[in-house]
C-alpha cells in the first residue's frame, strides 16, 4: 500500500502516466468514446468513475503543460456541466481550456500516449491533459 495517493490512482495507471514526457497527453474518456480503436500504447477501464473523478485524481500527481495543458470535444450546446467539472477538475479556468471540434478532438486523441474509459455516460465528457514538466523537489 502506498501513503498519499488517491485511491482512484491504480498501479497500472500510475506506471503509465510514469511513462508519459512532458507535453504527452492522456484522455479521459466517457462510456460513449471509441477508446479500444483508437489507443495505441495504453487503454485502462475504469468503468465505476466519473471522467472528473479521474481527472482530479490524475491531476494529484500531474501537473498540467502550458496552454494547451486542456482540451475538450467541443459540443454544439456550448460548454456543458461535465465540461466544467473536467475543467475544475483540471485545477483551470474556463480561459486555459480549449475547445476542439470533435473529429480533430478523434485525431488528437489517437495519437494520445494513454487512454482512460471512464463510466461516464454524460455526453460530451472527455478530455485531453497534458502533462507539465515535474517541479524540483526540494532536498
Amino acid at each position: 500500500m502506498l501513503l498519499n495517493l488517491d485511491p482512484v490512482l491504480t498501479g497500472q495507471l500510475l506506471m503509465a502516466l510514469d511513462e508519459m514526457g512532458h507535453g504527452d497527453v492522456v484522455v479521459i474518456a466517457d462510456a460513449h468514446f471509441t477508446a479500444a480503436k483508437l489507443a495505441k500504447k495504453h487503454l485502462i477501464d475504469m468503468p465505476g468513475l466519473s471522467s472528473p473523478r479521474v481527472l482530479q485524481a490524475i491531476r494529484s500527481v500531474m501537473v498540467p503543460d502550458t496552454f494547451p495543458a486542456l482540451d475538450l470535444m467541443e459540443s454544439p450546446d456550448g460548454l456543458l456541466p461535465v465540461q466544467q467539472e473536467l475543467v475544475a477538475a483540471a485545477g483551470l479556468t474556463q480561459e486555459e481550456a480549449r475547445m476542439v471540434e470533435r473529429f480533430a478532438f478523434y485525431d488528437l486523441a489517437a495519437e494520445a500516449e494513454v487512454i482512460i474509459r471512464t463510466g461516464e455516460t454524460r455526453t460530451y465528457g472527455n478530455a485531453l491533459f497534458r502533462k507539465g514538466v515535474t517541479p524540483v523537489m526540494p532536498a
